[in-house]
């Protein structure tokens, strides 16, 4: 959830933590990592969140409140075997396990620019549906569909470690191997009222370790065709908060994006803090229309 510009966002968010009776403090990708609650206090909210979680998806997904226009149906993207030899890296946002080691991700690191936090919590739906299980879940079903139409696929992590990668290992996932397309997969926190989706692309940076000179212009081309397929497969439209509701949103602050050597995008599936979209990314049907339209947009890219 790389999302700085949000300080109204971040005090819902702690009200709302405090109205449910949660200790531990949720940030988004760009945001300082505040420190969690005892022990006792996680494993509570820890339960609470699966049972939330497992609660929502028996909840039916809601339509986009604005559905993208009907556009004339295009060829599947991505036949089997369509992507054979390709490699794609799906890096999952966040780790469930980062509440607990606020010491360790709040270690700055290195991002060629400056120095910023090893990562976040990410956030979470009023009901405590996190971001790190969404993003989790989506890449998941993401691996199995670029999988079936023969791409390599490498995740940055599977729920394998305590905490982490952070933000510069995980470009160094990508970059090593050399992948042809890397997708960070999030969702977004911030205020009620601001909906939809949006891909980052980085931004023409160059200081330290990091230069995307070589990797812009094939990351717009990535995100573009992400954006488009994205908003056939769920119905729903782009942010109407940011980018002039492009769907395409450049940073130059994060360093996923800042240090990465080959073409990468961050995908922001829809704001957990709205209610309404909350009730999109909660559902299971909705994060496999998600991870469809990922998954079209990555083959339309790499097949050309």
């Amino acid at each position: 959830m790389p999302y700085d510009h949000r300080n109204t966002a971040r005090r819902a968010l702690a009200l709302a933590l405090a109205a449910t009776g949660c200790c531990a403090v949720l940030t988004g990708c760009g945001a300082s990592q505040a420190s969690p609650s005892s022990g006792k206090a996680q494993e509570t909210q820890q339960a609470q969140e699966t049972q939330q979680a497992q609660g929502a998806e028996s909840r039916p997904p809601l339509a986009s409140a604005a559905p993208t226009p009907t556009r004339s149906p295009l060829p599947a993207a991505g036949g089997k075997g369509s992507l054979a030899g390709r490699t794609v890296v799906i890096d999952p946002g966040h780790n469930s396990g980062n509440f607990r080691h606020s010491t360790e991700i709040n270690q700055k690191v290195d991002i060629g620019t400056t120095r910023k936090e090893c990562d976040t919590t990410g956030t979470s739906t009023d009901a405590g549906y996190t971001e790190a299980s969404f993003t989790l879940d989506v890449s998941h079903r993401l691996r199995d569909l670029l999988t079936a139409r023969g791409a390599k696929v490498v995740l940055t992590h599977d729920a394998d470690r305590p905490w982490g990668p952070c933000i510069d290992e995980r470009a160094r996932i990508g970059n090593a191997a050399r992948a042809d397309a890397v997708v960070s997969v999030h969702a977004d926190g911030s205020a009620v009222g601001h909906r939809g989706f949006h891909v980052i692309l980085p931004a023409r940076v160059r200081g330290g370790s990091a230069d995307t000179a070589a990797i812009v212009g094939p990351s717009r081309a990535l995100g573009e065709r992400i954006a488009d397929r994205f908003a056939r497969a769920t119905g729903t439209s782009p942010a109407n908060y940011l980018a002039g509701g492009t769907g395409l949103d450049v940073r130059d602050d994060l360093g996923g994006l800042n240090l990465s050597t080959v073409p990468k995008v961050f995908v922001e599936c829809g704001n957990m803090r709205d209610p309404k979209d909350a009730r999109l990314l909660t559902s299971s049907a909705w994060r496999q229309k998600a991870a469809q339209g990922i998954a079209d947009g990555i083959a339309t890219y790499l097949e050309g």
